[in-house]
């Protein structure tokens, strides 16, 4: 079965024509594409996916004041658009957009996720946005862009968090990693107390998740997906997948499984921790994570990162 990128790209080849013919003038300011909030951006839409916001679809990105004046006349070029696709209703209707697809200005799409309409410059406004805000503005694909506007700021943000910013955030996840599943699950499974056990085990698991998308320099999706696009990474992301699905299955009902689940999180932080040494982030010996977050902060430049709390972002 066809993923909803692939046929939504389709669609679009489809529509371009009519699009052309219709409104040649305002196509040759626009970008088209799919990005954003869905599943099917992610390339993770599957069956499940097709009871809400999935179908044949496109955005249709288009400097705002060039939108606002010419409304009227993209609502009728759109109109005039196939309405099925592949044996699915498409959604390009204003009352099946939900604010996903169709026609949004450049700028809008990017105050949306960014809180700004152009990519941040300094390394506090890239420490504002929220990891999967920055995944949803650069997901799914551009199938034309004819000005380049739109794909400039994608690509400013396909670069990546500030060098800095990125090890203070390795540094943080550090710590967390180690105060949540090296010290305090431990803990929590020997008193029996299995409600903070499994906080501690999901905090630790969205930790690991966060790590390996640091370490491949890739945003973070929202949590429901963070495991699925972490599989695919290359730098520990299958190991980090399997040992965190072996956690996830562990029912911590006797010493014998307690001690699978606190194994399981030693063996990533090993790995993790192999890893850090060998990309030269962190200097320090063994596999206590708690010890390798100041040192990999240590190496930020930046003197008012360098200061910043080493359990903060």
């Amino acid at each position: 079965m066809p993923k909803g990128l692939e046929i939504s790209k389709k669609y679009f080849e489809t529509c371009l024509p009519v699009l052309k013919q219709c409104i040649p003038d305002i196509m040759e300011h626009a970008a088209t594409g799919l990005a954003g909030e869905g599943s099917d951006c992610l390339g993770f839409d599957d069956a499940t996916s097709r009871d809400h916001d999935w179908g044949p679809a496109f955005c249709l990105w288009l400097p705002e004041s060039l939108l606002r004046s010419e409304a009227a006349r993209i609502e009728q070029a759109i109109d005039l658009l196939p309405k099925s696709f592949m044996g699915f209703a498409a959604r390009m209707a204003p009352q099946d957009r939900s604010g996903r697809v169709g026609p949004m200005a450049v700028e809008v799409f990017y105050r949306q996720f960014l809180g700004m309409p152009r990519a941040p410059e300094t390394w506090r406004e890239w420490r504002a946005i929220p990891e999967y805000h920055l995944c949803s503005s650069t997901n799914g694909a551009v199938f034309m862009d004819n000005e380049g506007v739109f794909s400039a700021i994608r690509n400013k943000l396909l670069k990546y968090y500030p060098e800095d910013l990125r090890r203070k955030k390795i540094a943080a996840r550090c710590m967390i990693m180690a105060q949540t599943g090296q010290y305090n699950l431990p803990r929590c499974l020997s008193r029996g107390d299995f409600v903070p056990a499994m906080l501690a085990a999901a905090r630790f698991s969205e930790a690991a998740l966060s790590m390996v998308y640091l370490l491949n320099r890739r945003f973070m999706p929202f949590y429901k997906w963070a495991a699925r696009g972490a599989a695919e990474l290359p730098v520990l992301g299958r190991e980090t997948v399997r040992l965190l699905d072996g956690l996830s299955q562990t029912a911590w009902s006797s010493t014998y499984q307690s001690s699978q689940a606190v194994q399981q999180i030693e063996n990533l932080c090993s790995l993790v921790a192999e890893t850090l040494r060998k990309t030269h982030l962190s200097e320090v010996d063994g596999d206590w994570l708690w010890a390798h977050g100041p040192s990999v902060q240590l190496g930020v430049r930046e003197p008012e990162i360098r200061r910043l709390n080493v359990m903060e972002d």
